[in-house]
């Protein structure tokens, strides 16, 4: 019975750790329709010097998950804070940040 219980038990761990998981393939389309006017390939068309390159990302200290989020959640001018405007919603924005990670890490 104990064993039972075991089984059932990380199965439900392991399926709710997979839907929780941010989705790089989701977020490339949020990406795709929200972020390329500025960010096309990678670029940044406002400021060349914060690229989404991992070297870039790493410079500003956004090479992580949580940071990307905190920025696409609040903004920093001249980025809108498309969290706090309603145009993404959270499972967006961690879906765009694995995304962005992603590609910086193959190098757009």
């Amino acid at each position: 019975m104990k064993t039972i219980i075991s089984v059932v038990a990380l199965t439900l761990i392991s399926f709710a750790s997979s839907t929780l998981a941010a989705d790089a393939e989701k977020g490339k389309e949020i990406f795709t329709n929200n972020c390329t006017t500025c960010h096309s390939g990678g670029k940044n068309a406002m400021a060349v010097s914060k690229s989404l390159s991992k070297e870039d990302l790493e410079t500003n200290k956004m090479n992580s998950a949580a940071a990307i989020i905190e920025l696409v959640t609040n903004g920093k001018p001249p980025m809108p804070a498309f969290g706090k405007l309603g145009t993404l919603n959270a499972a967006d924005i961690e879906n765009v940040a694995a995304y962005v990670l992603k590609k910086a890490d193959a190098g757009w």
